[in-house]
């Protein structure tokens, strides 16, 4: 998979059936994003009321031209008063999984939400066992800041987290 092929854009209606299949498929979300069954009308909803971006959270699809490989998120975190920044994060279809979509679709990512808001920080969480996107997130650029103890739950128990983050000075 050539990474230069990877582009992002808005989520349409014909997409919601992949965004539906993280919901209802254990497969398709992957060991660590299966929580359990979820609100199956959720995409929908979402999409009918804002299309999926929003003010303070965003969706936007992974493509290689007509193919859809997943998609990207973000939310509005606000630590005081006069700041906030993103949070951001991804899941991929399992077919376009350890090609570099990932890795390209968060670089991505990361250079529109700079373009676009005045943030000067983006941060990312994964698992502390998902190796794979600590690889992928440290390619597009991010530094990881540390371990998040038992910070959530999934699979019958409490997992550690590990956080990432990019500065708007560090993209070049």
């Amino acid at each position: 998979m050539n990474s230069a092929d990877i582009s992002l854009r808005p989520v349409d209606e014909a997409d919601l059936p992949v965004l539906e299949r993280f919901l209802h498929d254990p497969e398709a979300a992957s060991p660590f994003q299966w929580y359990g069954w979820r609100d199956p009308g959720r995409w929908r909803r979402q999409w009918a009321e804002n299309g999926l971006l929003a003010e303070d959270t965003g969706h936007l699809m992974v493509v290689r031209g007509p193919e859809r490989l997943g998609f990207v998120a973000w939310r509005r975190i606000v630590p005081a008063p006069a700041s906030y920044y993103w949070n951001m994060g991804i899941v991929l279809l399992p077919e376009a999984r350890g090609k570099g979509a990932g890795t390209e679709a968060q670089r991505q990512l990361v250079r529109y939400l700079f373009a676009h808001s005045t943030v000067m920080r983006i941060e990312a969480d994964t698992e502390a066992e998902n190796l794979a996107e600590q690889r992928a997130l440290e390619k597009a650029g991010f530094t990881r800041e540390g371990v998040l103890r038992s910070v959530s739950f999934r699979d019958g128990r409490w997992r550690d987290g590990v956080r990432y983050s990019i500065l708007r000075g560090d993209v070049g």
